[in-house]
């Protein structure tokens, strides 16, 4: 259902306003139980991954390029502007040219996630979206099963962390821990090893860790500034580390992941 929007102050494109406002957006949008997704293909991932959209929010010069999922969904609306238009609603050039806020699904539980996986991911209050969307990107390209998040970690669903993952966060489940991943029991009860990548004393390296090929493993990574807690690196079973040269004491959050996720993939 196409509607040709007149004016920018619209109120039917809500949904739509100030997206570079990021405490904004992250208030309103969890609370709403929407999320923006942006561009042709980041759409068409999350639809293909079962998400409902409830509205369209497109450039008159993209229309033609996702017409046919306008078509698909008549009772849902779409509408349409001037790039000019479409900027002054959002603050942002949408030089992409379509966006659609989506219903947010229903949460998944931990118990859920951890039935049938093998390899997880733990993020412990990870703040920078863009490192999200990255960390997600490699899990699904290098074999994790599934992602839980910490109560105070950035949200997946953020309009960055979805860019940043090219739609990759549709495709691994996902789920927030209640308590936050330093109360490990969970995993533990479930048949994980768990191991906390952290510069300790005693820490494995992480072709130490590989060459275990444990049948489940949790790989838990923290915070871009301040690492990981005391409380998960006491509960965490092993710490491990990826050996640097060159005098360079640490990977960014983001390329550690990838490291780790490619290191100790299941090897039967």
């Amino acid at each position: 259902m196409i509607i040709h929007l007149e004016t920018a102050a619209d109120p039917r494109v809500s949904d739509y306003v100030s997206l570079t406002d990021v405490q904004l957006r992250k208030a309103k949008e969890p609370a709403e139980g929407l999320y923006i997704a942006e561009s042709p293909k980041v759409l068409r991932r999350a639809l293909a991954a079962g998400h409902l959209p409830r509205s369209f929010f497109v450039s008159e010069k993209r229309l033609p390029e996702v017409q046919d999922l306008i078509d698909a969904h008549p009772g849902v609306p779409a509408y349409v502007g001037t790039g000019e238009m479409l900027e002054e609603i959002t603050g942002i050039n949408l030089h992409r040219g379509a966006m659609a806020a989506m219903h947010r699904p229903e949460p998944a539980t931990v118990p859920q996630l951890l039935a049938g996986a093998r390899r997880v991911a733990v993020l412990e209050d990870i703040s920078d979206h863009t490192n999200i969307g990255a960390i997600f990107r490699s899990a699904a390209a290098l074999g994790i099963d599934a992602v839980l998040i910490s109560p105070r970690c950035g949200d997946p669903l953020y309009r960055r962390s979805i860019r940043v993952s090219m739609g990759a966060v549709f495709q691994i489940p996902w789920a927030r821990l209640p308590d936050g991943p330093g109360s490990l029991d969970g995993l533990h009860d479930a048949g994980f090893t768990t191991a906390a990548l952290a510069l300790e004393p005693d820490s494995l390296t992480i072709h130490e860790l590989a060459a275990r090929n444990d049948d489940k493993l949790a790989l838990i990574l923290g915070s871009e500034g301040y690492g990981l807690s005391q409380e998960t690196l006491a509960a965490s079973q092993h710490t491990v580390m990826i050996p640097m040269h060159a005098g360079v004491d640490s990977l960014n959050v983001a390329a550690a992941s990838a490291v780790a996720f490619f290191a100790t993939g299941p090897r039967s």
